[in-house]
């Protein structure tokens, strides 16, 4: 099955590919490996805002960081010209969540990033990671960078 069809399937619609906020490019490709700039997480009409530990539940943090992945997923789909059947693995990510320096459930939190990469992609969604707590831009409670093998 195509990406595009799971997608469907899904009933997740790529947003465009967010434009970046700073002095930087989204991604960066060398050789079939396609380096994609941090996230943050937004909905369609906001940013996600909140610290976990504080004033968000792990499950509100897990929805965010799912926006997060959808984010990657567009950033890859803009720089494989517009084509989301070229991505071929998720290979890693690196995710910060906006938390209390007492929170300790960063991975509860990606989880929602992994589990929807998984479920659209399979097998090939499988990827190792990294989850760690931090301070966020704009106050967003989740921002995940990835690096993704594409044809």
């Amino acid at each position: 099955m195509s990406i595009a069809q799971r997608l469907a399937d899904l009933g997740i619609t790529l947003p465009d590919a967010p434009a970046p906020q700073a002095n930087y490019v989204p991604a960066v490709r060398t050789g079939d490996l396609l380096f994609v700039s941090g996230q943050i997480s937004a909905g369609p009409n906001e940013l996600i805002t909140g610290r976990l530990g504080d004033d968000m539940s792990v499950e509100d943090g897990a929805a965010a960081a799912r926006a997060c992945a959808i984010s990657l997923l567009a950033q890859v789909r803009a720089a494989c010209d517009g084509d989301i059947e070229r991505l071929q693995q998720v290979v890693k990510l690196t995710a910060f969540v906006n938390s209390t320096p007492d929170f300790t459930d960063q991975p509860k939190v990606v989880n929602g990033a992994s589990d929807v990469l998984v479920e659209i992609l399979g097998d090939a969604g499988r990827h190792s990671r990294s989850a760690v707590g931090a301070v966020l831009p704009f106050g967003v409670a989740v921002e995940i960078e990835g690096i993704f093998r594409v044809a």
